[in-house]
């Protein structure tokens, strides 16, 4: 397929224009994106419903503030693992263009608001952490529940309301203004202007998980000068030095899954792109995925917490399944089978 003419004025609201963004061009680059899709949506659905349901089955984790921002995080990234894999690979791979531009800026609207509430969510995560170090007094006086609630309700009504706007009107066949050449019907300022806001969520949790790090680093530096009781301050440099690496984890993480995309999307906005580029960036987008698929792991799974209750879980589970096994049913079932064999 040769490169469109996306920009001009008399093809660029088409519907049939959408097939300039099909990028993908052999069966192996569709077989290799539908895989990469495939697996990281599966594992994201999984993991995050895991976290969901280890918050919410324990009633001292689903009172804490700071596992209601995992549980937003957690819910941002399944919808965005589901909306995002369907409707990618439908147009990449499978190549549908029977719907209309209403729709298709409302499956986008849906990638934008659950991908923007999943980076909102850390943001929150990250600032729950750093007042939790910064000001540990009143921690629990400026993290109240309502205030965590009052917070996500925010996070999630600006997500959703920044998305929509395209749908709303701000697109270019609206405005009859310069199309983006990475996504049907998006219009460029709009574009800069979502990539404006991803790039201020994403400063603002460098700038508070940074800060954290250094605190923690502090405190590490503090007790080992001053290492004359040994209980509660090895204790403490052992959950600092954990907390640095987490946070470490956190960053590298973050700026290598959603790097790529942002550094393409704004050259897109000041240059040219290339067929090639644009294959890039298909493929780029599913680091975003990926990203949602080890947040779980990152943020939920490291808790003690979390960890010993799914520890507890599987332990139940492992006993219940040996006890059906040991029941007098089981053992009759298993004479049964030997007397037949």
């Amino acid at each position: 397929m040769g490169f469109c003419e996306i920009h001009e004025n008399s093809s660029k609201c088409s519907v049939n224009t959408m097939e300039c963004f099909m990028v993908l061009s052999t069966q192996a680059q569709k077989i290799s994106l539908a895989t990469l899709c495939g697996l990281f949506g599966i594992l994201c659905v999984f993991e995050n419903s895991l976290v969901l349901y280890l918050i919410f089955s324990s009633p001292g984790t689903r009172r804490k503030p700071s596992y209601l921002f995992i549980s937003s995080l957690a819910l941002a990234d399944i919808l965005a693992s589901i909306i995002f894999v369907c409707s990618f690979v439908n147009f990449h791979v499978f190549n549908e263009t029977h719907f209309s531009k209403e729709i298709f800026l409302l499956q986008l609207g849906g990638v934008n608001t659950s991908f923007s509430a999943s980076l909102s969510s850390l943001l929150l995560t990250a600032l729950d952490r750093y007042i939790s170090i910064s000001r540990p007094s009143e921690y629990k006086l400026l993290m109240t529940r309502k205030r965590a609630w009052i917070g996500l309700g925010v996070l999630w009504v600006t997500c959703a309301t920044i998305a929509s706007l395209p749908l709303l009107g701000w697109n270019c066949c609206t405005l009859n203004s310069t199309c983006s050449e990475l996504f049907p019907f998006v219009d460029d300022n709009y574009l800069s202007s979502w990539i404006c806001f991803v790039v201020i969520l994403l400063g603002c949790i460098i700038y508070a998980y940074v800060h954290v790090l250094w605190r923690a680093r502090q405190h590490v530096a503090y007790m080992g000068k001053h290492q004359v009781q040994m209980g509660k301050q090895n204790t403490r440099m052992r959950m600092d030095i954990m907390l640095a690496k987490t946070l470490v984890m956190v960053l590298t993480v973050l700026v290598l899954c959603w790097s790529p995309v942002l550094v393409l999307m704004i050259y897109s906005i000041f240059a040219r792109l290339s067929n090639l580029l644009r294959k890039v960036f298909a493929f780029c987008s599913t680091l975003c995925l990926l990203n949602s698929m080890v947040n779980p792991i990152i943020y939920a799974l490291r808790s003690k917490e979390l960890y010993s209750s799914l520890r507890m879980d599987f332990s139940r589970f492992r006993r219940q399944l040996k006890a059906s096994e040991d029941s007098p049913e089981a053992e009759s079932t298993h004479r049964s089978s030997m007397i037949e064999t």
